[in-house]
């Protein structure tokens, strides 16, 4: 069976060949598509948000579709239409673009509310609905939606129903300037390189098997209630008018499974939901009128309710868990070595 592991090393391993850093943004990819996830991408123009996502969907073998989204987009252009043909008289269904296992909405708050909603049936059901009839999407799906974060003329807030449907929320920072310099080299060296000269890498059983090995991750009880105490913080802090919903609990224990996974473990420790807190959870808060005027943004907030709660112990998660090989650390022992001080 394929572990998360392997599969996050091997995925890695060949998008190096196009991308340069963004190991972070690769490993909370893997993460959202090993737990049924979907991603909210933010950065400035010419990162490569866009590259990133087209070389994750290349490396797994993935049926890989683009949405550009602008004012003038209509949801049917997304989901599909009934088309009349009159050499049978009959309507025939033309499926739209979200039909694909990852669909990559470029800039999506350019879109209406209305056709961003389009969305909404497809990443928490997975399946469209085109006029009246009901037609499953393929398996894995995977939405990654882009936001330009300095450009909002002409653009339209995600409502808080749609930003809660993103699993996660990722910036892709500019690079230092020794990545940069890599970069350059390997254009200058082959200026023609592109996402589509990735290699698949991994199989589309990989994935399913290694989704076997994120479900089947210990959670001790000190843990779930870690995660729920971190949840209530946002909720219970001055700075929000809304906190973190429960389908934010709810991402918060399925990204810690599959970070523990990717990690090497068969149980989840404290610093898996720490690591993760700001990722899940900064985008669904809507901040008090005193908080946005004050210049407080979520991310601050996030922060804020982790400190505020006291992790469980190391000792305290190992000893509940049943875990092979007698739950021996690995790849994670700087982890338990901060979560204990």
């Amino acid at each position: 069976m394929t572990d998360p592991q392997s599969l996050y090393t091997t995925v890695r391993t060949e998008a190096a060949t196009v991308l340069v850093g963004n190991e972070q943004v690769l490993e909370e990819l893997t993460v959202s598509l090993l737990t049924g996830g979907h991603i909210l991408l933010e950065g400035v123009p010419g990162v490569a948000k866009t590259t990133i996502a087209d070389v994750f969907a290349n490396t797994l073998g993935l049926d890989f579709q683009r949405i550009q989204m602008t004012p003038d987009l209509m949801p049917v252009d997304i989901t599909g239409t009934k088309i009349y043909r009159e050499t049978t008289g009959e309507f025939e269904t033309k499926r739209g673009p979200v039909f694909a296992n990852l669909v990559l909405v470029d800039e999506i708050n350019r879109a209406t509310p209305k056709t961003q909603s389009a969305l909404l049936e497809a990443m928490q059901e997975e399946q469209v609905t085109i006029e009246g009839e009901t037609y499953p999407l393929p398996d894995p799906f995977m939405v990654v939606a882009t936001m330009n974060p300095i450009d909002m003329e002409g653009t339209f807030a995600l409502p808080e129903a749609q930003r809660d449907r993103f699993q996660l929320k990722l910036t892709v920072d500019l690079p230092e300037r020794d990545l940069e310099e890599t970069l350059l080299e390997r254009f200058d060296e082959t200026p023609g390189l592109r996402p589509d000269q990735v290699q698949q890498a991994v199989s589309l059983d990989d994935i399913a098997e290694a989704r076997t090995v994120v479900e089947n991750v210990y959670v001790d009880e000190s843990i779930r209630n870690y995660i729920l105490d971190i949840v209530q913080a946002t909720r219970d802090s001055a700075d929000t008018a809304h906190g973190a919903s429960p389908r934010a609990s709810i991402h918060l224990l399925f990204a810690s499974k599959a970070r523990a996974a990717i990690k090497g473990r068969e149980y989840v420790i404290p610093d898996d939901p720490k690591a993760l807190a700001e990722s899940v959870l900064a985008h669904r808060l809507v901040l008090s009128t005193d908080a946005e005027l004050g210049s407080v943004d979520p991310e601050s907030v996030v922060e804020g309710a982790v400190r505020a709660v006291t992790p469980p112990t190391y000792d305290t998660v190992r000893s509940s868990a049943t875990v092979s090989d007698g739950g021996e650390l690995s790849n994670d022992a700087d982890d338990v070595e901060r979560t204990d001080e």
